[in-house]
């Protein structure tokens, strides 16, 4: 089950220095809080597939059902019921506010994985 892949956990470091980019320098209203919420999910997804032998499918569902997990613990305020409301980092990884936009932008990340996944999948069959 444990298995090291080199390609997604190169793409885990890029798209982990993309968010990290996104979270300091971009103040918009749409790169930001939903690009970053669609890339996030990628991210994980990839840095899930770096470290264990397991299906798109599965993976995807997991990463999926995880960041459904965190949104909702942020509708229950979890950074201010641990007294973490003063720390940036906790705030920036679990988040402060439940929204609709982020469950839909999580969605749309897991579909462009699953999406380039069938697809690459495709293209090694034919070779």
């Amino acid at each position: 089950m444990w298995h090291f892949n080199k390609i997604y956990f190169k793409l885990t470091v890029i798209l982990f220095l993309i968010e990290v980019s996104i979270a300091v320098f971009v103040k918009d209203r749409f790169i930001r809080p939903y690009l970053g919420d669609v890339l996030v999910v990628i991210l994980i997804y990839c840095f899930v597939k770096s470290l264990v032998k397991i299906s798109v499918y599965k993976a995807a569902f997991g990463v999926l059902l995880f960041a459904f997990c965190i949104e909702i613990l942020q509708y229950f305020n979890l950074v201010e019921k641990l007294k973490l409301q003063h720390n940036t980092v906790a705030k920036t990884v679990i988040g402060t506010s439940f929204s609709w936009e982020d469950i839909l932008a999580y969605i749309a990340g897991i579909l462009i994985v699953i999406a380039v996944e069938n697809r690459s999948n495709k293209k090694k069959q034919l070779q």
